[in-house]
Protein backbone atom coordinates (compact mmCIF):
# COMPACT_ATOMS: atom_id res chain seq x y z
CA UNK A 1 0.00 0.00 0.00
CA UNK A 2 2.82 2.46 1.14
CA UNK A 3 4.22 2.32 -3.00
CA UNK A 4 0.95 2.32 -4.09
CA UNK A 5 0.46 5.64 -1.92
CA UNK A 6 3.64 7.11 -3.57
CA UNK A 7 3.91 6.34 -6.86
CA UNK A 8 0.08 7.18 -7.71
CA UNK A 9 -2.08 8.97 -5.33
CA UNK A 10 0.77 11.47 -4.22
CA UNK A 11 1.91 12.49 -7.69
CA UNK A 12 -2.48 13.40 -8.49
CA UNK A 13 -2.55 15.25 -5.12
CA UNK A 14 0.37 17.15 -6.39
CA UNK A 15 -0.77 18.09 -9.54
CA UNK A 16 -3.80 19.64 -7.63
CA UNK A 17 -2.37 23.17 -7.89
CA UNK A 18 -1.46 22.55 -11.78
CA UNK A 19 -5.32 21.85 -12.18
CA UNK A 20 -5.84 25.34 -10.26
CA UNK A 21 -3.40 26.93 -12.35
CA UNK A 22 -4.99 25.74 -15.39
CA UNK A 23 -8.17 27.00 -14.45
CA UNK A 24 -7.44 30.27 -14.16
CA UNK A 25 -5.13 30.25 -16.94
CA UNK A 26 -8.74 28.79 -19.02
CA UNK A 27 -11.22 31.48 -17.56
CA UNK A 28 -9.16 34.31 -18.93
CA UNK A 29 -7.97 32.44 -21.93
CA UNK A 30 -11.52 32.81 -23.33
CA UNK A 31 -12.19 36.46 -22.48
CA UNK A 32 -11.55 39.00 -24.90
CA UNK A 33 -7.93 41.18 -25.15
CA UNK A 34 -7.37 44.58 -23.46
CA UNK A 35 -4.02 45.07 -25.42
CA UNK A 36 -3.31 47.83 -27.17
CA UNK A 37 -1.38 47.78 -30.39
CA UNK A 38 -0.32 50.94 -30.68
CA UNK A 39 -0.55 52.95 -32.70
CA UNK A 40 -3.08 51.02 -34.26
CA UNK A 41 -4.72 51.55 -31.93
CA UNK A 42 -5.06 54.59 -29.44
CA UNK A 43 -5.98 53.88 -25.55
CA UNK A 44 -9.53 55.47 -24.25
CA UNK A 45 -10.44 58.23 -21.64
CA UNK A 46 -11.34 56.00 -19.19
CA UNK A 47 -8.17 53.81 -19.19
CA UNK A 48 -5.92 57.38 -19.38
CA UNK A 49 -7.32 57.86 -16.22
CA UNK A 50 -6.14 55.07 -14.70
CA UNK A 51 -2.37 55.66 -15.83
CA UNK A 52 -0.02 57.21 -12.95
CA UNK A 53 2.77 59.22 -14.46
CA UNK A 54 5.23 61.75 -13.48
CA UNK A 55 4.01 63.99 -10.76
CA UNK A 56 2.54 67.09 -11.56
CA UNK A 57 0.32 70.46 -10.16
CA UNK A 58 -3.32 71.16 -9.95
CA UNK A 59 -3.91 74.70 -10.86
CA UNK A 60 -6.71 77.06 -8.99
CA UNK A 61 -10.38 76.51 -10.17
CA UNK A 62 -10.89 80.04 -11.38
CA UNK A 63 -7.15 80.54 -12.40
CA UNK A 64 -5.78 77.37 -14.00
CA UNK A 65 -2.30 79.30 -14.46
CA UNK A 66 -2.26 79.57 -10.88
CA UNK A 67 -1.49 76.70 -8.71
CA UNK A 68 -3.33 75.65 -5.76
CA UNK A 69 0.46 75.03 -3.10
CA UNK A 70 0.58 77.54 -0.71
CA UNK A 71 4.78 76.43 0.04
CA UNK A 72 3.90 74.33 3.37
CA UNK A 73 7.11 72.28 1.86
CA UNK A 74 5.43 69.24 3.04
CA UNK A 75 5.99 67.72 0.18
CA UNK A 76 9.66 68.19 -0.26
CA UNK A 77 9.90 67.03 3.94
CA UNK A 78 8.18 63.84 3.19
CA UNK A 79 9.52 62.89 -0.20
CA UNK A 80 11.93 59.94 0.51
CA UNK A 81 13.62 60.07 -2.81
CA UNK A 82 14.31 64.08 -2.58
CA UNK A 83 13.36 64.97 -5.83
CA UNK A 84 11.49 68.07 -5.49
CA UNK A 85 12.84 72.12 -4.83
CA UNK A 86 10.50 74.23 -3.98
CA UNK A 87 11.54 77.58 -3.33
CA UNK A 88 9.17 80.53 -1.50
CA UNK A 89 8.24 83.72 -2.73
CA UNK A 90 9.81 87.19 -1.58
CA UNK A 91 7.57 89.39 0.31
CA UNK A 92 7.47 92.29 -2.34
CA UNK A 93 10.15 94.90 -1.61
CA UNK A 94 8.34 98.60 -0.61
CA UNK A 95 9.40 101.55 -2.84
CA UNK A 96 11.08 104.56 -1.01
CA UNK A 97 7.60 106.78 -0.77
CA UNK A 98 5.98 103.56 0.67
CA UNK A 99 9.09 103.14 3.56
CA UNK A 100 8.65 106.69 4.45
CA UNK A 101 4.71 106.42 5.18
CA UNK A 102 5.89 103.65 6.65
CA UNK A 103 7.95 105.20 8.98
CA UNK A 104 5.79 107.95 9.58
CA UNK A 105 2.75 105.56 10.66
CA UNK A 106 4.72 104.14 13.30
CA UNK A 107 6.26 107.63 15.05
CA UNK A 108 2.52 108.30 14.99
CA UNK A 109 2.11 105.41 16.87
CA UNK A 110 -0.07 103.31 14.46
CA UNK A 111 0.36 99.37 14.08
CA UNK A 112 2.36 99.11 10.77
CA UNK A 113 1.67 95.52 9.00
CA UNK A 114 5.00 95.02 6.91
CA UNK A 115 3.86 92.93 3.43
CA UNK A 116 3.80 89.33 3.54
CA UNK A 117 5.45 86.96 1.00
CA UNK A 118 2.76 85.58 -1.25
CA UNK A 119 1.73 81.93 -0.51
CA UNK A 120 2.29 81.08 -4.35
CA UNK A 121 5.76 79.15 -4.76
CA UNK A 122 8.68 80.91 -6.69
CA UNK A 123 9.77 77.58 -7.77
CA UNK A 124 8.88 74.38 -8.03
CA UNK A 125 11.76 71.90 -9.73
CA UNK A 126 10.70 68.37 -10.22
CA UNK A 127 13.65 65.62 -10.96
CA UNK A 128 11.78 62.37 -12.46
CA UNK A 129 15.39 60.69 -12.42
CA UNK A 130 14.84 60.36 -8.76
CA UNK A 131 11.00 59.70 -8.24
CA UNK A 132 10.20 56.73 -7.44
CA UNK A 133 6.62 57.06 -7.81
CA UNK A 134 5.64 56.11 -4.35
CA UNK A 135 3.02 59.23 -4.03
CA UNK A 136 3.79 60.48 -0.14
CA UNK A 137 4.38 63.84 -1.51
CA UNK A 138 0.33 63.23 -3.29
CA UNK A 139 -0.93 62.13 -0.08
CA UNK A 140 1.14 64.88 2.65
CA UNK A 141 -0.10 67.62 0.24
CA UNK A 142 -2.80 69.68 2.51
CA UNK A 143 -3.67 71.91 -0.13
CA UNK A 144 -3.99 68.99 -2.47
CA UNK A 145 -1.78 70.44 -5.09
CA UNK A 146 -0.54 67.52 -6.50
CA UNK A 147 -1.20 64.62 -8.72
CA UNK A 148 0.25 61.80 -11.21
CA UNK A 149 0.22 63.09 -14.47
CA UNK A 150 -2.22 61.02 -16.63
CA UNK A 151 0.21 61.83 -19.82
CA UNK A 152 1.20 58.65 -21.20
CA UNK A 153 3.08 59.94 -24.47
CA UNK A 154 5.63 62.11 -22.55
CA UNK A 155 8.83 61.31 -23.53
CA UNK A 156 12.48 62.75 -22.71
CA UNK A 157 15.44 62.27 -24.56
CA UNK A 158 18.21 63.77 -21.92
CA UNK A 159 18.51 63.82 -18.30
CA UNK A 160 18.31 67.47 -18.56
CA UNK A 161 14.42 66.81 -19.58
CA UNK A 162 13.37 64.63 -16.96
CA UNK A 163 14.20 67.93 -14.59
CA UNK A 164 10.73 69.18 -14.90
CA UNK A 165 9.59 72.85 -14.18
CA UNK A 166 6.34 72.15 -12.56
CA UNK A 167 4.96 76.08 -12.80
CA UNK A 168 5.95 76.00 -16.20
CA UNK A 169 4.26 73.59 -16.95
CA UNK A 170 1.04 74.18 -15.70
CA UNK A 171 1.40 77.49 -17.51
CA UNK A 172 1.88 75.67 -20.30
CA UNK A 173 -1.24 73.35 -19.68
CA UNK A 174 -3.72 76.40 -18.66
CA UNK A 175 -3.23 77.90 -22.25
CA UNK A 176 -3.36 74.57 -23.73
CA UNK A 177 -7.46 74.62 -22.34
CA UNK A 178 -8.05 78.07 -22.85
CA UNK A 179 -6.77 78.01 -26.17
CA UNK A 180 -10.02 76.96 -28.57
CA UNK A 181 -9.86 73.99 -30.29
CA UNK A 182 -8.98 73.43 -34.16
CA UNK A 183 -11.84 72.90 -36.42
CA UNK A 184 -11.26 69.77 -38.67
CA UNK A 185 -12.55 70.16 -41.85
CA UNK A 186 -10.79 66.62 -42.92
CA UNK A 187 -13.80 64.85 -42.09
CA UNK A 188 -16.57 66.57 -44.11
CA UNK A 189 -14.23 66.27 -47.47
CA UNK A 190 -13.79 62.02 -46.31
CA UNK A 191 -17.46 62.00 -46.25
CA UNK A 192 -18.26 64.11 -49.79
CA UNK A 193 -15.88 61.29 -51.24
CA UNK A 194 -17.62 58.69 -50.15
CA UNK A 195 -20.92 60.21 -51.34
Amino acid sequence: MGKFKEKVIQPILDSWSLIVGLKITGKYFCKPLITVHYPREVLDDENLGTYGGHVELIGKPKDPATPKCISCMMCVTNCPSKCLTVVKSKPPKLTASEEAAMKAAEEAGEKVVKPKAPKNPAKFIYDYTLCSLCGTCIDNCPAKSLRFSNNIYWVATSRKEMKIDLLARLKEQATELSAPAPKTEAAPAAAEKEA
